[in-house]
């Protein structure tokens, strides 16, 4: 049975939503159109521009390059203001050291085992960027393209539209798929993504984010100290590529149980076998929810340093916690400070990794005719 997401239209976010205001300040009610400057110019002449938006105590700054966020300022308790996403400061180190640092992902986030699938009986050869594996799209996903972008105002809600059409055969992926992801800062201080997308062939999709938090400010040091609860009793273990297996695995009594939620460092060097392949934490959770016509809370994570905290609310039936395993030390960041191991994590809201080829995931199969959509809403406090 494919998704019954493809034909919902995901309600408003806020509904049944808690809001949570960033302070008591004019900026807190008020929005003002988002204003742009140029970035940085590609090899090919191509400029790339950076987008500007603030709303509800929340400050955003967004690169037609990739849809990347290449900042995002929120206050802690004291309301001191920070960078809490790890990003570049140039184009340059976009185009040739990312790791993916704020995109959006398409056409299919996370892995598809040797880059293959089959669908309605035909065999598809993708891009192959992860060892035989294909990642996150391919050598060229969506977060390597330059999006058009357009802002918007409505009511007291700031944001940005982009729109991207990946053509048929891009990256070996069937049917010409036209993209459009909503970026919107409410009056709360909330960041919401809306996803949507139209093909003419049949072909396979999964969108995600993938901004890389330290709520404590980018370049600051370890997350390790990070408290995180994630609302999933199973998750899905993998092989050496970090492809799942197929079981939906129990988190009881394994390091992988963050239901009542604790500190990130708290297991994480307890030598489980998953841990060991995957040099810490990089698993989809199998979300208690299920796919969902609203976002509902799945996780929250929370700086015991400066208060800060982030509530992630999907219509996701997985999310992927990453806990920057593979930083080394050879990035510097938009503050003059290198990522080291366990310096920044991610909290990708997806469908399972590797779905085309397990019939008993939830399908990320998209026919012609239908519409893609998915929400993901970020909640931010203090």
């Amino acid at each position: 049975m494919e998704l019954n997401r493809r034909t919902v239209i995901a309600g408003a976010a806020a509904a049944g939503i808690a809001a949570t205001t960033l302070g008591g300040t004019a900026e807190a009610s008020s929005s003002k159109k988002p204003t742009k400057k140029l970035f940085g110019t590609l090899a090919d002449g191509t400029k790339v521009h950076i987008w500007s938006l603030a709303n509800g105590g929340t400050r955003m700054k967004v690169l037609s390059w990739g849809g990347v966020v290449q900042s995002l300022e929120i206050p802690d308790r004291h309301g001191h203001y920070a960078n809490v996403s790890a990003g570049f400061d140039n184009i340059e180190d976009y185009v040739a050291k990312t790791p993916y640092f704020g995109a959006l992902i398409g056409r299919y986030g996370n892995r598809i085992a040797k880059g293959q699938f089959t669908l309605d009986g035909k065999s598809y050869q993708l891009s192959v960027n992860d060892g035989v594996n294909s990642l996150h799209g391919g050598t060229q996903g969506f977060d390597k393209r330059v999006w058009d972008v357009e802002p918007f105002t409505k009511g007291s809600d700031v944001g940005l539209h982009l729109h991207y059409t990946s053509v048929d055969g891009e990256m070996g992926y069937p049917g010409t798929l036209k993209v459009k992801v909503t970026y919107t800062l409410t009056r709360h201080g909330e960041w919401r993504i809306d996803y949507e997308a139209t093909t003419d062939k049949a072909t396979v999709v999964n969108l995600t984010s993938h901004v890389y938090w330290n709520l404590g400010g980018e370049g600051t040091g370890t997350i390790e100290d990070h408290e995180l609860r994630i609302a999933a009793s199973r998750y899905t273990p993998t092989d050496s590529g970090l492809i799942p297996t197929g079981e939906l695995a129990k988190v009881a009594g394994t390091p992988f149980d963050f239901r009542k939620g604790k500190h990130i460092g708290r297991d994480i060097r307890a030598g489980h076998e998953q841990q060991v392949l995957a040099k810490g934490y990089d698993h989809n959770w199998v979300l208690d929810k299920g796919i969902t016509a609203k976002p509902e809370h799945v996780a929250t994570l929370r700086d015991p340093s400066s208060g800060r905290t982030l509530k992630i609310s999907t219509v996701e039936p997985g999310l992927q916690f990453y806990s920057g395993n593979f930083l080394d030390g050879t990035l510097t960041g938009t503050g003059g400070h290198t990522y080291r191991q366990g310096d920044a994590l991610c909290l990708e809201t997806q469908h399972f990794p590797d779905s085309p080829n397990h019939p008993s995931f939830p399908s990320t199969v998209l026919r012609p005719g239908q519409t893609y959509r998915t929400t993901t809403l970020h909640s931010f406090g203090a």
